[in-house]
């Protein structure tokens, strides 16, 4: 059974930091693209950054130079680090694993920016 486990969410003020997690099971980790997106209320699910298996990088435009995603296959789990964080940052953020036409999600990890 596949399992991504989000942690690292939660309410900051606006200009701080959030490291989030994505703890995986039942996939073989290193193989698999692993990606960040979220989704706002009332808005669509958009990307926030994949990582490749072999550590190539994507940022979506609104998060260049603030997050960087990255991961650990030692521990099976992706990471996105959240710097200078902005009250347009609030949304449920996924993790996501993907190989060819198979996809996963997990549950989803809140975070609130206030301003």
């Amino acid at each position: 059974q596949v399992q991504l486990v989000e942690s690292g969410g939660g309410s900051v003020q606006a200009g701080g930091s959030l490291r989030l997690s994505c703890a995986s099971s039942g996939i073989i980790f290193s193989i698999h693209t692993m990606g960040w997106y979220r989704q706002a209320p009332g808005k669509q699910r958009e990307l926030v950054a994949t990582i490749s298996m072999f550590g190539n990088t994507n940022h979506a435009d609104s998060v260049k130079g603030r997050f960087t995603i990255s991961r650990e296959n030692a521990k099976n789990t992706a990471y996105l680090q959240m710097n200078s964080l902005k009250p347009e940052d609030t949304a449920v953020y996924y993790c996501n694993a993907q190989r060819g036409t198979f996809t996963y999600w997990g549950q989803g990890t809140q975070v609130t920016v206030s301003s």
